[in-house]
């Protein structure tokens, strides 16, 4: 054992590592860094630069290196910070290519007025530096697309607005600024382009999920769109932020007056109370306002004005709710509860032929939201107007007889009685619409031929099969002519017994006599001539 302990070999002492100087690290790792930035590997660049920023952080060509590497991959927030280290080292007098290279940062950033401060100290040395004149060019330029901007937005001209902004952004090459973005989107808001107001409100937010204008105007728009719990969340979180932020302030109060109003107005309206409905929705308007900056109230005023047209409608006040139903699709053109709520108020108006266009549009636009239930209602809506727009061509039996569609039966006798004595011939009325008046009360006082003409089928008043009818039961004789026949007297026509099929229908008028009242000879029971006719109420 001792012999084999003898034979071990001793271990050689590691080597003293040696002192590497941090200054020749640096350079290797900047040298390294411009190889990758003459391949245009900018992000090797970047990494070789941090590299030998952290072996000398006071060597500012470090940090204008690394910044052009950030410029080339359009990261300008980082380009600027190592821009501003580097002028700070080379501080008072920092040579062109690092003030060059900090103008050019906030020109693309667009923050033209330091990008002009910048350059200006560039031009007082080398007044012909072509790059510091390029520079001085596009912020020149960039400027005068925002006084355009500001220009055409004090005229509420919000195309050109949107044209100006948008070439300045263009002009910029790196993020927008949040101002801008914030800008941007209430030019979607004042363009009523919902759509692309929410998206771009939810970009700027993305990027910039802190900033208490982002979440004030990422409000406003969802309260324009009429997403008011999300509105209310979105500005409380504003002023969690900036507890002084006044425009959040203000438009939390407004959200909060206009959820508790709108609520109220539908409660009334479930409990039929109509009247108190479309006071309410009036009171939510005056609050939502119609400024053209907001769309002329955005989403939420449309829904309140139909939803007021709806009120109005169920206290039979068409004018008003055709109204407000108009201008609430001028604001959201796209929404079929709109389109259907405009069509019922227009066959109620009895025009027919638009009544079945707005079906028709709230029936496509129904189809693309993918509703299939409220698809299918629509569907027999528009079956039914397309049929009063076919009896609005020809006769249309209830308006003959001052009737609503929905009447009963009793209705519809005490409506034959009273228009058969206005119009009868022997009272000075018209025999035309006397008998247009008997053709009416034949096929609605029988529910088999009123159902079919409700779906659209042809009853003209005719005989049906059971032999009774309208003028047919008369054997299609000129209803003149039996007047005739019964004012020159003799033997034999009278009303009971000489028509064939039992006379009138139901034999005799109701009552058992002609309307009029009291019973009278010649009617309901044979006798000659057209009878007496006795003044008597019913």
């Amino acid at each position: 054992m001792e012999d084999a302990k003898a034979r071990t070999p001793t271990p050689e002492p590691e080597p003293e590592p040696v002192a590497v100087d941090p200054i020749v690290q640096a350079e290797q790792r900047k040298e390294e860094g411009n190889t990758h930035f003459r391949n245009k590997r900018y992000r090797e660049a970047i990494d070789c630069y941090t590299q030998a920023i952290g072996f000398n952080s006071s060597e500012p060509n470090y940090y204008t290196n690394r910044a052009a590497s950030y410029m080339a991959i359009k990261r300008f927030p980082d380009a600027l910070a190592d821009c501003q280290i580097a002028q700070n080292l080379q501080s008072p007098s920092p040579p062109a290519k690092t003030l060059l290279r900090l103008a050019r940062c906030h020109v693309a950033m667009g923050d033209t007025t330091a990008a002009l401060i910048v350059v200006g100290r560039v031009l007082e040395t080398e007044p012909a530096n072509a790059q510091a004149l390029q520079v001085r060019r596009q912020a020149s330029s960039i400027d005068g697309h925002l006084a355009r901007y500001r220009e055409a937005r004090e005229r509420k001209e919000w195309g050109m607005a949107w044209i100006a902004l948008d070439k300045a952004i263009d002009e910029c090459e790196g993020d927008m600024k949040t101002e801008w973005r914030c800008w941007r989107i209430e030019l979607d808001v004042a363009r009523k382009r919902w759509d692309a107001a929410s998206q771009a409100a939810n970009d700027a937010l993305r990027l910039d999920s802190s900033s208490p204008d982002v979440l004030c105007l990422r409000g406003e728009v969802l309260f324009l769109t009429n997403r008011m719990p999300q509105c209310i969340q979105h500005l409380q979180s504003a002023l969690r932020f900036d507890p002084d932020h006044k425009r959040a302030r203000l438009g939390l109060r407004r959200a909060r007056d206009v959820e508790r109003v709108k609520e109220e107005g539908n409660s009334a309206f479930k409990d039929g109370k109509f009247d108190t409905a479309v006071e309410k929705y009036g009171e939510a308007l005056e609050v939502v306002g119609q400024l053209d900056e907001e769309g002329g109230g955005g989403i939420i005023r449309a829904v309140l004005l139909s939803n007021r047209a709806t009120a109005y409608v169920k206290i039979k006040k068409y004018t008003e709710a055709l109204e407000d139903i108009t201008t609430s699709l001028d604001l959201h053109p796209s929404s079929y509860k709109a389109l259907r709520t405009r069509a019922r108020i227009r066959l109620a108006l009895e025009d027919y032929e638009e009544c079945v266009r707005d079906f028709k549009a709230a029936l496509e636009a129904c189809s693309i939201e993918g509703n299939a239930g409220e698809e299918k209602a629509l569907a027999n809506e528009l079956k039914q107007a397309e049929v009063q727009l076919k009896r609005s061509k020809t006769k249309d039996y209830y308006k003959i007889l001052n009737l609503d569609r929905e009447c009963s039966e009793i209705e519809i006798k005490k409506a034959y009685r009273k228009e058969s004595l206005i119009h009868h011939p022997d009272k000075g009325g018209d025999e035309e619409k006397f008998k247009l008046v008997v053709e009416a009360h034949a096929v609605l006082s029988d529910p088999r031929r009123r159902a079919r003409y409700d779906a659209g089928a042809d009853e003209d008043g005719q005989m049906d099969s059971s032999g009774m009818g309208g003028m047919g039961g008369m054997g299609g004789m000129d209803l003149s002519e039996i007047f005739a026949q019964m004012h020159g007297g003799g033997g034999g026509f009278g009303f009971g017994g000489g028509f064939p099929g039992g006379g009138f229908p139901g034999g005799g008028f109701p009552g058992g006599g002609f309307p009029g009242g009291g019973r009278r000879s010649g009617f309901g029971g044979g006798g000659g001539g057209y009878g007496h006719y006795h003044d008597h109420d019913f």
